[in-house]
Order: structure tokens, then sequence, then C-alpha cells
């Protein structure tokens, strides 16, 4: 593979205008086509083979238009003036409605002054909207339409506020000044590792040629398939960090080649051979983590994944095709507009990190015991995570889903911001005796006695009578989990001639949250394998690839640990720009996670751990081979390897740290998530354990079975061209035995 990689890399470098033209063309026509073609976006929080995805199936067959997801949109009234049931407030609802039903795809308007749409103060109404017809990927501008229809309410005082939360304003999780706050930092981490204003150009200039392609392609997807609100976020996350790191691995090792007198074609083919092997497989690592969401069960969660996974795959093919070129083309350069008094080369004998090295090499017991203290510290809060759904309660304050939920809260309850759809489905048999509406009204009397329900409607026949809808409202708001209860509690309800299916949103994340929990052990297993299996091949060494994945499990746990400080037990959800929910005054508050979140940050962060681990451990495989001892490449390997992944690292903590400022709660999850994981990974897992483990472990790190041995292929990512001549190459040193441990 390295020598496939040097070619592509001599390729491009010697075409550098070339390859220049063809990315910059390929992002301006893709951003061009995702500006003028953006694709929808969905929040459908289904899995197929539940019991709510049944439920909603039954409405969509059964029921006609207007009921199923996507086909009703709910305008809150709320007068603080005076009661909705004054006669100018009311001729001004009345004339809005008449101007709801003529916009396009309307075909039916219930009046607030129905039963139940009034709330007891008469303050508080709902009028519903059902759609026919109507293109879902325009539902966005279908709400806005409706919500414009309502200016004669507004006109008297009385708030009137969508309570879709598909409005333009929160439709999307919009790019912006998170972004550019994140470039910023990654630059001024560059300016300080290089010292020069062209070199620390290069990683930033690459990444958003990578992000803007990864980003038109996602939003052109949005076309085919259902792709989630926060999808763009998460590829812009993962794609900018990783996408500057993995050409400031490039660059890095360009910059020493031509330090020590290698001409810029030779350099090239070998920057790309060597790091960019080890950019390769980091990022096969990565994508194969992310695809591994498949096996969830939630095609939510499935799409998040491979979306993200076409970012990392941007960034991959621009680190060894986009950078090498831009290599080429400034060539001693690269080097230009150097700033003063940053940036000064050292060696690596003289380095902290090497001495850090040193130090670790001769000390492995003592660096052990304090790495397991503290990673035992950080993941000791982990225990106290807690999973639920994470409503629009806790959105930002001052957008419509937000205003609407604390309407609907004050005057209907917490619970009808969740209403549970349940839909009895009637047997034949049933229907033909006659017994039908027996049954319904058992199912009726049976959901009103299930303790935390307020109260619940009465059903509704559809057309053929094969079916019926009543509506359920508990006691508790949708990120309760004393709803999820009732929700089971309701599907318990057993009445002859009659199956009882519930549906809805909080419905809909409780099977979600089963079905990941049953899936999760399959989930971890197939990335901890696999991760585990890219690592023997490239370094041929089954202790090293063992090692690694549990090194990556160890510091996913203090990632875990530091999510449930924060927003299980509350320390830092205003420090993060969280809004408590209505009637929490306390400064610390918890907020709940969704049940999905963990399972994609373990996705995320297992293969982002595996970025340093194959860095770093190229850079000691490389010394081991020239020298022999073990002891002294750990060194080596941490001395050479660590000031780049420590800038590496600083970069990606930087651009999580800026999405924390996002509104959307799940982003801010995932920005806290992955900046703790990043953090300690590249400080406590890569600076201390593993060096510690490797000087342990000794020449066994490297040692492989004979019969392995040849049974692997050979793709070796340290880059041929590197190696010293005469010196065992590939990374298998069957029959070695382990040296001695320390004296």
């Amino acid at each position: 593979m390295s020598g496939l990689l040097g070619r592509l890399g001599g390729w491009c470098a010697r075409r550098g205008g070339l390859v220049l033209g063809l990315w910059g063309a390929v992002a301006l026509l893709l951003t061009a086509g995702s500006l003028l073609f953006p694709g929808p976006v969905s929040s459908d929080a289904t899995a197929p083979g539940t019991d709510a995805q049944r439920a909603h199936d039954l409405l969509r067959e059964g029921f006609g238009p207007g009921f199923d997801a996507g086909g009703t949109v709910q305008i809150v009234l709320h007068s603080p003036g005076g009661p909705l049931t004054a006669p100018p407030v009311t001729a001004a609802v009345r004339s809005a409605m008449e101007r709801i039903r003529g916009v396009a795809h309307v075909v039916a308007v219930e009046s607030p002054y129905r039963p139940g749409g009034l709330a007891p103060d008469a303050r508080t109404g709902l009028i519903t909207i059902r759609l026919r017809g109507h293109d879902n990927d325009e539902a966005a501008k279908t709400t806005a339409r409706l919500s414009a229809a309502a200016e004669p309410v507004r006109a008297l005082g009385v708030e009137a506020v969508p309570a879709d939360a598909s409005t333009p304003a929160d439709k999307e999780v919009k790019t912006g000044a998170s972004e550019i706050v994140g470039v910023a930092c990654a630059l001024l981490v560059l300016l300080f590792a290089f010292g020069t204003l062209v070199a620390a150009m290069v990683p930033i200039f690459a990444a958003l040629v990578s992000i803007a392609t990864g980003l038109g392609v996602i939003s052109l997807l949005g076309h085919v398939v259902d792709v989630p609100k926060q999808a763009s976020i998460m590829a812009t996350m993962i794609g900018l960090g990783v996408g500057i790191d993995y050409a400031l691995f490039l660059l890095s090792r360009h910059r020493r080649l031509l330090a020590d007198g290698v001409p810029v074609r030779r350099a090239v083919p070998q920057v790309v051979a060597g790091s960019g092997g080890a950019v390769v497989f980091a990022g096969g690592t990565v994508i194969v983590a992310l695809s591994a969401l498949a096996l969830g069960g939630f095609p939510m969660l499935q799409t998040l994944g491979w979306i993200t996974g076409v970012s990392v795959v941007c960034a991959v093919v621009t680190s060894v095709t986009l950078v090498p070129a831009l290599l080429g083309l400034l060539g001693h350069r690269i080097n230009a507009l150097r700033l003063p008094f940053v940036g000064r080369r050292h060696g690596d004998g003289s380095s902290w990190w090497g001495a850090l090295g040193a130090r670790v090499a001769r000390r492995p017991w003592s660096v052990l015991a304090l790495s397991v203290v503290i990673l035992g510290a950080l993941t000791a809060p982990a225990l106290g995570l807690k999973l639920g759904s994470l409503d629009d309660g806790y959105g930002e304050r001052g957008t419509d889903a937000r205003r609407s939920y604390e309407l609907i809260q004050a005057g209907f309850g917490p619970g009808a911001n969740g209403p549970l759809l349940v839909v009895v489905a009637l047997d034949a048999e049933a229907v033909a005796g006659g017994a039908a509406p027996a049954a319904l009204g058992q199912v009726g009397e049976r959901v009103r006695a299930v303790p935390g329900v307020a109260h619940a409607g009465e059903p509704v026949l559809n057309a053929g009578g094969t079916a019926a809808l009543l509506q359920a409202v508990p006691r508790y708001a949708p990120g309760d989990a004393r709803a999820v209860e009732v929700v089971r509690a309701v599907r318990a309800i057993e009445v002859e001639g009659a199956r009882v299916h519930v549906g809805g949103e909080v419905a809909a994340m409780a099977d979600a949250s089963d079905r990941i929990g049953e899936r999760t052990p399959l989930v971890v297993g197939v990335v901890v394998l696999l991760s585990a299996l890219l690592l023997l091949l490239a370094f041929r060494s089954p202790v090293v690839a063992v090692k690694a994945a549990l090194m990556n499990l160890v510091s996913l746990g203090a990632a875990f640990g530091v999510l449930a400080l924060v927003f299980s037990l509350g320390l830092g959800t205003r420090l993060v720009g969280m809004d408590p929910p209505v009637g929490v005054d306390t400064f610390f508050f918890p907020v709940p996670i969704d049940g999905y979140i963990p399972l994609m940050l373990f996705a995320v962060l297992f293969g982002l751990s595996m970025d340093y681990e194959v860095f770093l451990l190229t850079a000691v495989r490389q010394a081991y081979l020239r020298h022999g001892d073990s002891r002294g490449a750990v060194a080596e390997g941490l001395g050479s390897t660590g000031r780049v992944i420590t800038s590496a690292a600083l970069i990606m903590v930087a651009v999580f740290v800026a999405f924390v400022a996002y509104p959307d709660p799940m982003v801010k999850i995932f920005g806290v998530g992955l900046a703790a994981a990043v953090a300690v990974d590249a400080t406590v897992i890569r600076g201390l354990l593993v060096p510690a483990t490797m000087a342990l472990l000794g020449r066994l790190s490297w040692w492989s079975p004979a019969w392995l041995d040849r049974a692997l292929p050979d793709l070796s990512i340290e880059g041929h061209g590197e190696e010293p001549a005469g010196e065992e190459r590939g990374g298998a040193l069957a029959g070695v035995t382990p040296e001695p441990g320390p004296r």
C-alpha cells in the first residue's frame, strides 16, 4: 500500500496545478449544487419492526391524510391579556382559520374551541391543521405559510407559535460562527507548531476544501435518503477536526525531510508513502467504526454514521492528493512568512516529549499506576450516566419549538407535549361479529385507568372499521422517564378482539432506546474486532492490536465520565450554554442524554482514538526497526510524535469546544464528549499509558507467530523507503523472546 500511495503522492506533486484545479472545481460545483438544490432533512426517530412503527403504519394505512408523521401542524395560541373566548379574539381566530384553509394542501382545520382545544384557563388554545398531498421535503416552507396565515390574531396581541419543530429557523442546524472560531483556533495552534504562515495555511485550506466537498455531497444525498437535521453539523465537526489533523501529520513529516536536505520531489512521495499510509489506516478505522452503527437497528443512528463517514472519506482523500499537490507547488516556500519566536525546531532528544518518553521508559510501573489512578477518577462518574429523551423543553429559549413547548406545558400540562397515539387494531372476527364497539370501550377504560395517564379521548374508527385511534396524554413531560413507563403500561393492555399499539414521540424514542440497548454489545464487539484487525494488518502484531483496542475503551470510559459530570449530574449544563427547563431555578440542573448518543459517541471516539495510536505506533515501530531497543524506541517515538500529536489534539479540542456554542443540545453533548475524549487520549493515554505498557512488554509488543505472519498480507503503512536497508521490514518478529523486565 505504501508503494501505491507514494506513486500517487509523487504524481500529485508533479501535477499540482491540475490537482488543485480539479479539487477547486469539485468543491465549487458541489457547494453550488447544495445551495441551489438543498436537500431536505428529517427528524424521524422510528425504527422498523417496533411497536411505534406499527402504530404509525396503521395510521397511514387507515386514517388518511394528516394522521401520519409530517401530516399535522399545530398553531399554539396564547392570549396574555384575556381569554381566547373574548369576541374580538374569537373573530380574529376564525379569520385566521379561513386564511389557513386557503393554504395549499390543507384539508382540515380544527378549531381551538373544540373539546380539548382550549386550556382550562381559556388563555391557551390549539389550532390543529391536517395536510394532504404536500411534499414532506417542503415541510418548513409549508409551516411558515401556515404561521403567516395566523397574522389576524397576532394583530390583537395574541401569540401564534407553530408547534411543529420543523419551522425554518429550527429545521436544520446551520453552520456559522462555531466553524469560524474552530478554524481560527486551529490556525493559532498551527502557527505555533510550524512558525510560518504558509505552512499553517496548508492544513486549513485542505480541510476547508474537504468540508465543502463533503457537505455538498451530504446535502445532495438528502434528495434520495432521509438525512437527520444534525447530520451536517456532525460531518462538519468530525471532518474539520480530522481534515486538519491528517494534513498536519503529512506536513510535519514533509518539513522534517526538507530540513534534512531531501529534495522536494523525493520528500513528497516518501511522506505520502509513510505518513499517508498512517492517514489511510487511521481514517479507515474511523469509517469502520461509523459503519458498524448500521448494526444498531436505528435508521437515524445508521444514517448519522455513514454521513459522518462521508466527511472522513473526503478528509482522507484530500490529505493524500490535495496536500501533496500543495507541497509540490510550494516547494521550499512552505517555510515562507516565518513568524518570530515560534515554531523553532528542536532535536528530538532535547524535546520535552522526548524527555518524558525517556522518563516513562525508565519507570514504566510508576507511570502505569499513575495513569490508572487518573483514568479511574475520570471514569468513575460514568456509572451515573442517565439516558432519556431530550425534548424541546431543553431547547434554546426564543425559538418557536421552545416557546410552543412552554405554552402547551403551561396550558395543558407537561404530557401534552408528548401525547401517546394509541392505535387499536381490531380482529376481523370482532368486526364481523359486532364486538368491536365493546372492545374499543374496554380499551378506552383500561387506558384511562393506567397510572400516569392524565386523560384520554374517545376512540375514533377509521373508514374501514378495522382500527381505531385514541389520544392519551401522560402526566409527565416527554423527557421524563416515567412517561416511558406509561407507554409500557398502555401496551400491556389486553382486550379480546383488539391489539393495542402505541406511537408518538415518547413511544418512538423508547423503542429506539430499547433496540439500541439490545444491539449495543454487537456494535461494540464488531467495532473493536474490526479495528483490532486493521491494526493487526498495519503492524502485524496481535499484541499491539489487542492493546490498542483496550486503550481506546479506557479513553471512552473517561469521556463518558466527563459527560456524566456535565450533563447527568448537571455540574456544567449552564457552563455550556443550556437553558434550564421552566420552573428550574438552580444553577446546576441535570439533562437527559438521548439513548442513541452514547453509541454514536462510542463509534466516533473509538475511530478518532485510533488516529493517535496509529501515528505513535508507526514512529515507535520505525525506531525499533532501526536499533532494536524497545524502550529506547518508546522514548524516541514519543519524542518525535508528541509535539505533533499534541498540536493535532489541541486543534481537535478547539474545534469540538467551538461547537459547544451551538444551540442544539445534542451538538453540545457531542462537543463536550469529543473534546474530553481527545484531550484525555492525547495526554494520559498516548503520553503515559501506552508508552508505559509498551516499555513493560518490550519486544513482545512486536511479536507475531510465524504462521500468522505468513498468513497476513503485506500492508505495512510505515513507508518502505524510510526504513534503513538491511533491517527487517513489515513488523513480524516471529520467534522473538520478550526482553527482561525492568531491573
